[in-house]
């Protein structure tokens, strides 16, 4: 399953018989009347005339004198076709009608789907074209499936820093059992923070229709961004466990990001490919002309030296109840 965007409008495709079927339902959503403009379409007898020649054409099973009882009848005020019928009558398959919570709607195979793009609009169609091309090109070089494999690894290197939370941070805060999520919280919120400069909490006030999609700020992402998270996710638990301030782990995590960064900007390897994430209306290259040169990100001896120095946390009052900096 695929999304593109047309026009502020969320479509999906999915597979089909080794085809591509597009949601017209969702095509349609923004709208008014948008379902009854489906009907208007299929009870054309052009469109009649359209579907019945794609299925001549990829259908076997068709049923051609069904068809022409359907084209005889259609169009007129006492006949109402839909999709159910159409399908039920002839066994087509360019188009079909499915009923529950998920994947419901209409869905047409891609050439169908096209030709009632038509019926909304030209620019519509036009735009939904593009985007779809668009889609194929990303899938033919496996750049989404890149992107969704970035996107597991920060899934599964989250676990190293919820171990160091649990061992370090938590015994360290003594709160409630209740509240432990809190601090999981907080320390996701840190990588946030030094990845986005800015947090789930305040991405989530400014798109909210996202965020009732069940979306989140490091599902729009790039692969570099969470290739930077996935690294520093290990480095934090790390620093954790060095019982280092969140104040000083913020810095240190945002020099050694900003460096990162940099450094799959300039590389040429396939698996540093920068690709935004599928969500993302248009793909942009990463922007690093603000990225402070001056500072290098210390080496490992150089890190451990800074460990080392660092002042232990070794009572409560260095962790707030309501946290450090989150």
């Amino acid at each position: 399953m695929s999304k593109i965007r047309v026009k502020d409008t969320e479509i999906t495709i999915i597979q089909q018989n080794e085809d591509d079927y597009i949601c017209l339902t969702e095509m349609v959503a923004n709208i008014e009347d948008g379902n009854k403009l489906i009907e208007r379409w299929l009870n054309s007898k052009t469109t009649v005339d359209f579907l019945g020649v794609w299925e001549q054409l990829n259908n076997k099973n068709f049923k051609t004198p069904e068809f022409r009882g359907i084209r005889e009848n259609v169009g007129s005020s006492s006949y109402f076709l839909s999709v159910r019928k159409w399908v039920d009558q002839t066994n087509a398959i360019g188009i079909y009608a499915k009923a529950g919570r998920h994947g419901s709607g209409t869905w047409a195979q891609v050439d169908i789907a096209f030709e009632f793009c038509t019926y909304i609009s030209p620019e519509f169609k036009l735009l939904l074209i593009t985007e779809f091309k668009n889609l194929k090109k990303r899938e033919a070089r496996g750049l989404d499936q890149v992107w969704d494999f970035r996107r597991f690894l920060t899934k599964a290197n989250w676990r190293i820093q919820t171990d160091a939370i649990q061992e370090v941070l938590i015994p360290l805060r003594n709160l409630p059992k209740a509240k432990e999520g809190i601090i999981y919280a907080e320390e996701a919120e840190v990588l946030n923070k030094v990845v986005f400069n800015k947090t789930a909490k305040e991405w989530n006030t400014e798109h909210p229709e996202l965020v009732k999609k069940g979306h989140n700020i490091r599902d729009y992402g790039n692969t570099h961004q969470l290739i930077v998270i996935g690294n520093l996710e290990p480095l934090n638990a790390e620093l954790i466990r060095n019982k280092i301030s969140q104040f000083d782990r913020i810095q240190m995590l945002r020099q050694a990001a900003l460096e990162w960064l940099k450094s799959l900007a300039k590389s040429t390897a396939f698996q540093d490919t920068f690709i935004d994430s599928p969500l993302v209306d248009k793909y942009k290259q990463i922007e690093v002309r603000n990225v402070d040169t001056e500072k290098i990100t210390p080496d490992l001896n150089q890190l451990k030296q800074i460990i080392k120095s660092s002042p232990k946390i070794d009572n409560q009052k260095e962790f707030p109840k309501d946290g450090e900096l989150f």
